[in-house]
């Protein structure tokens, strides 16, 4: 197959008010040539805009008419990104005219794992149809919703990018993925090319939502307040009892499936410390559940240049926890990235989601494709 430059947009569910957007030329196999990665913010009004939206969300919580707000909140942020992918495809990259398509996750507002009796439902905000218009060039969206319909988790799809820069690297031995976001997960890629993928549990949301509502700023900056405080052991034991810890994969979380209670009660870095181990130690229980336990992570997302809770994932999962610039990759760039080569996938109709990742029936595609 014939390599195309991609675009890949991100946006996560911690909301730090930035849209990622990365360039690869990819065949949707590998990576032949890594192109412009660079963060463009939204306006401050459309953040708080989309603040209000997930708020809404769960209110609603897929039950009866959607928010009015969706509309508008869709409407705003597929325009702000194309303009974005623009930008960086003019200023820094090949050029708009060469970009052979877009992958556009959108914004997650909602996502609720299947459970037995029931399918499993996901709404990401991004018209695809509208952006196509707008640039010119296929455009890649929805990409979680067939998989859902067929039984499956509709996350996380990044395991299938994670295995393609593990053989990048020769597939080293013992070494897995784990990628730290508003939620975590795992990418292991077995000696017989078997992909497992899940969320592992909490990463930064919960963190971050705690330290908010303390009044302390939108994050634990570097983990200072995390390593300021000390750690309620028993409110920890308790909470890594909760089922999700040992069930099997595959498995997925939506941001708000673990909060901050977590933290109530406690002093302001006490309770920072007990959400960061938290966080830290469920990783260790996800490795667990692996045919083969990792001894090394490459780490990758926002969570990684937490120093606390780098620190902590290696004393409480036992395991070398290394950032993702240490073996050559751009770890702010990874989920954009990642949707640019599915992107690609979805065009070749080559599988995005599989039995041990979201847990569809048989390897399958998805996305949908809005041409111009």
């Amino acid at each position: 197959m014939n390599d195309i430059w991609a675009a890949g947009l991100m946006t996560g569910t911690v909301l730090d008010g930035n849209i990622d957007v990365a360039l690869i030329r990819t065949d949707g196999e590998g990576v032949a040539q890594f192109g412009a990665y660079r963060l463009v913010p939204y306006p401050d009004d459309l953040r708080a805009l989309l603040v209000e939206t997930l708020d809404q969300a769960r209110t609603w919580a897929f039950d009866g008419p959607e928010p009015a707000i969706f509309a508008e909140a869709e409407a705003r942020l597929t325009l702000a990104q194309a303009q974005a992918v623009r930008l960086v495809a003019d200023e820094n990259g090949p050029g708009m005219a060469n970009v052979g398509v877009v992958g556009f996750h959108g914004q997650s507002v909602l996502h609720r794992a299947p459970e037995p009796g029931r399918r499993g439902q996901t709404r990401q905000l991004g018209d695809g149809r509208a952006m196509a218009q707008v640039l010119g060039c296929p455009v890649v969206y929805d990409f979680r919703s067939a998989d859902m319909a067929a039984g499956g988790q509709g996350a996380p799809l990044s395991g299938t990018y994670h295995a393609a820069l593990l053989r990048s690297l020769g597939r080293p031995e013992g070494t897995a993925v784990l990628n730290l976001g508003g939620v975590a997960n795992v990418s292991w890629l077995g000696p017989d090319d078997r992909l497992i993928a899940f969320d592992t549990g909490p990463a930064n949301a919960p963190i971050n939502d705690f330290v908010a509502a303390r009044g302390l700023g939108e994050m634990d900056r570097d983990g200072a307040l995390a390593r300021s405080g000390s750690v309620d052991e028993a409110r920890l034991a308790k909470a890594l009892d909760h089922p999700y810890m040992t069930a099997p994969f595959p498995k997925s979380l939506d941001r708000f499936d673990f909060g901050t209670a977590l933290g109530d009660g406690l002093s302001d870095a006490d309770g920072a410390a007990t959400l960061t181990a938290f966080s830290a130690a469920a990783v260790g229980r996800a490795l667990d559940l692996l045919p083969i336990r990792p001894t090394r992570l490459i780490v990758c997302g926002g969570g990684r240049r937490n120093p606390a809770l780098m620190e902590a994932i290696a004393q409480r999962a036992g395991v070398e926890a290394v950032t993702a610039e240490t073996v050559g990759w751009r770890g702010d760039a990874i989920e954009a990235e990642c949707f640019a080569l599915l992107a690609v996938r979805s065009l070749r109709d080559l599988p995005i989601s599989f039995p041990d990742t979201t847990g569809v029936p048989q390897p399958m595609t998805g996305g949908r494709i809005a041409r111009p």
